[in-house]
């Protein structure tokens, strides 16, 4: 059924990546002391004018739509638990590589400025990514916890 807690928790998985078109999943300064962000969509610099994308990262934005529209399909696949149950751990698998990405991508950004990663430089967007993942095993515990409800029904009738 649509109106079971797995739904809640795969919405929630749902706006949690698309809260990363919002949040920078890393914020830096370049080697003139200028503020530069990336965020799924590019990088971007803060100048006198207001903010400058840079680069921009159109492959990334399209995947992250694609991953954050896939528990939203999983959520109308509730007749086929199995299936919902399948698409969810693909889903976290496909999140922990888009994490992955967002690492390399990072990393590659900084060491162009010969500088080095640091706590003090993670964005809130990158929190994001690890929140999706528990948002999708609790609606993976939601989804198993129904399928062994409806066996036991079944195990009652027969």
């Amino acid at each position: 059924m649509i109106q079971r807690i797995q739904t809640v928790w795969l919405l929630l998985a749902s706006l949690t990546l698309f809260l990363l078109f919002l949040f920078p999943y890393l914020q830096y300064f370049d080697n003139f002391g200028i503020a530069m962000v990336i965020k799924i969509t590019g990088i971007y610099q803060g100048v006198s004018e207001g903010v400058v994308q840079v680069k921009s990262f159109i492959l990334q934005t399209i995947v992250t739509v694609i991953l954050a529209l896939v528990p939203l399909v999983s959520i109308f696949n509730y007749k086929d638990r199995k299936k919902q149950l399948q698409i969810t751990y693909l889903n976290i698998f496909l999140i922990i590589l888009l994490g992955i990405w967002f690492y390399v991508t990072s990393s590659n950004a900084v060491l162009e400025l010969n500088k080095s990663l640091s706590i003090d430089n993670i964005g809130i967007g990158a929190l994001l990514a690890p929140l999706d993942i528990v948002f999708l095993i609790l609606a993976a515990k939601g989804i198993r916890r129904d399928e062994k409800l409806i066996k036991s029904a079944d195990r009652l009738r027969g």
